[in-house]
């Protein structure tokens, strides 16, 4: 059969067998065309075919894509770059691919994070880098102290007890977040700043409304976890990053207006660089957020008296707040954790401390809340036991005396028989009843069908237990084989065979569901010829 494919303008016939794989074909092209194709560590080099619009794969044939006589091939040279790391979601149980060069691993691990950052959507200080073997990194080392090289998995690990509620903020629902909140002051502050920036990262607008409703600022840092507000000369810059920020990265212009509509500090409100949110939307090339701001940046607020450009107004308003001692200028963290600190508060250092980001779920991890800690029944007694607790040396001699055991009253034979025959007798009558109830839910249930008539005929085992089995048996019999080989089911199988056609948009739909149908087929022949080898192995290892 001949074909031809078409390589960088030109167009060459090619004879193969309809049998021939895709990956038989490439070898012919790159011997031909002589193409030098690679693969190492940072990459690989490869061809790949399109027919119909769609790729080809290598373990197909000609034929069972519909590839006919003198069909055109299109061929492509690609370069494709492997990720330098990978980077484990303990949360979302997802690995990340981070592709960057190479010069990566010579830099710190802070540079790391903000780059994971950039693609969860987590705040840094919510979350903590692994190595494979467990050792936690620090943002003051680089990378290749810990023997980091191309191809590392490395694991993202959140604070003991955070999980569902970092599920709740990823998913934008607004009760699961409310469920797993903390009950300690500071920590639940912090973690309503957490839900803002996380909301406003992904754009979820129920979300965003509940954390504003509760009196978190949009221009207001993310901060730190109470226990780490000591150790600010050692944070990540990006502590000081707020929700503004992180809906300018995201392009998410719906926050963008509902954060400037609650306060125009909104648009001067800056990151550890120096960046306003406008400056972020450029960065990132997000047109629509880009325009908006430039609008509200340069727009006027008019007075009954006088109109003030909205620069002014921002300056008039922070000069404002600054002599009420609100300066929104001043750090966030410092305030927060410093001079906020109290005497007995837990505190974490970096090295010293046991860690607390094991992402450890918040029922293996156990609140501390009475509320939400299952509660133990009371003590036998009542009013008693509480009276207990007030003297203990009259405790002490009442638990001895109550201590002795007192066994139940002698009871007469026949009365023990007639008394379990009348238990039995109401058991009973309890099941009977339970019984008729049952069966009255499962008639009304049902549908009022008439049903077909009883047949005469027994047997004591179907009949093709006795004769040849048919086609439809060999065929269920593959199926079953197949399913119980396969991770995918038969209907599953076929919904991935009928995706797999669907690419193949230069195609008929008739067409496409023909292509489906074989490349169905072929895999059950495939599996059933694999239990066929197994069967005769089995039985030839049996005869031996």
């Amino acid at each position: 059969m001949r074909i031809f494919i078409a390589f960088e303008g030109s167009f060459e016939p090619f004879d193969v067998s309809a049998d021939e794989t895709v990956e038989a074909v490439k070898l012919m092209i790159k011997d031909y065309f002589h193409i030098p194709l690679s693969e190492d560590e940072q990459g690989r080099r490869y061809l790949e075919l399109m027919y119909a619009g769609a790729a080809l794969k290598d373990s197909w044939s000609i034929a069972d894509v519909g590839i006919s006589f003198c069909s055109t091939l299109k061929c492509f040279v690609k370069e494709e770059d492997k990720p330098t790391l990978y980077v484990f979601n303990a949360v979302t149980q997802e690995t990340m691919l981070i592709m960057e060069s190479i010069s990566l691993l010579g830099k710190k691990v802070s540079n790391l994070r903000t780059l994971v950052t950039l693609r969860c959507g987590f705040p840094v200080s919510v979350y903590c880098l692994r190595t494979p073997q467990g050792l936690e990194m620090y943002d003051c080392n680089t990378l290749r102290d810990y023997q980091t090289e191309i191809g590392t998995t490395l694991r993202l690990d959140v604070w003991d007890g955070w999980k569902e509620f970092l599920m709740g903020c990823l998913l934008g629902q607004k009760l699961k977040v409310q469920r797993y909140l903390s009950e300690e002051g500071p920590v639940l502050k912090y973690q309503k700043r957490v839900a803002l920036y996380i909301a406003a990262f992904y754009g979820y607008v129920e979300l965003t409304e509940w954390a504003l409703k509760q009196g978190v600022r949009p221009n207001e840092a993310v901060g730190v976890h109470p226990c780490r507000a000591w150790c600010h000369e050692a944070l990540h810059t990006d502590v000081s990053k707020c929700p503004i920020h992180a809906a300018a990265e995201s392009g998410q212009l719906l926050i963008l207006k509902a954060f400037v509509n609650y306060s125009v500090l909104c648009l001067e409100c800056k990151n550890a660089a120096g960046q306003t949110p406008l400056t972020i939307a450029l960065k990132h090339k997000h047109k629509d957020c880009v325009l908006y701001l430039l609008n509200k940046t340069w727009s006027t607020v008019s007075f009954p008296k006088i109109s003030v450009p909205m620069r002014i107004y921002i300056k008039i308003k922070q000069w404002v707040l600054r002599a009420h001692g609100h300066s929104p200028n001043k750090s966030q963290l410092y305030r927060a954790g410093v001079s906020r600190a109290r005497v007995g508060d837990a505190v974490m250092v970096d090295g010293f401390t046991k860690p607390k980001m094991t992402s450890q779920s918040w029922h293996k991890y156990g609140d501390k809340d009475p509320q939400n800690t299952p509660g133990k029944l009371a003590p036998l007694g009542g009013q008693r036991a509480t009276r207990k607790a007030v003297n203990p040396l009259t405790t002490s001699r009442q638990s001895t005396r109550e201590e002795t055991l007192v066994f139940p009253p002698l009871v007469d034979a026949n009365k023990f028989s007639e008394l379990r025959r009348h238990q039995e007798k109401n058991q009973k009558t309890i099941t009977d009843t339970a019984r008729e109830k049952e069966k009255f839910v499962r008639n009304a249930c049902l549908p009022q069908v008439p049903l077909p008539p009883l047949s005469k005929e027994r047997h004591a085992h179907p009949s093709f237990y006795c004769a040849t089995p048919s086609a439809v048996f060999l065929r269920r019999s593959s199926f079953r084989s197949w399913s119980e080989h396969s991770e995918r089911t038969p209907r599953e199988n076929a919904i991935h065979c009928l995706a797999m056609a669907s690419a193949f948009k230069e195609k008929p739909w008739l067409q496409q569901l023909g292509i489906a149908r074989v490349l169905a087929k072929k895999s059950i022949s495939n599996l059933t010829t694999q239990d066929d080898l197994t069967a005769r192995e089995n039985s030839l290892k049996t005869v031996l």
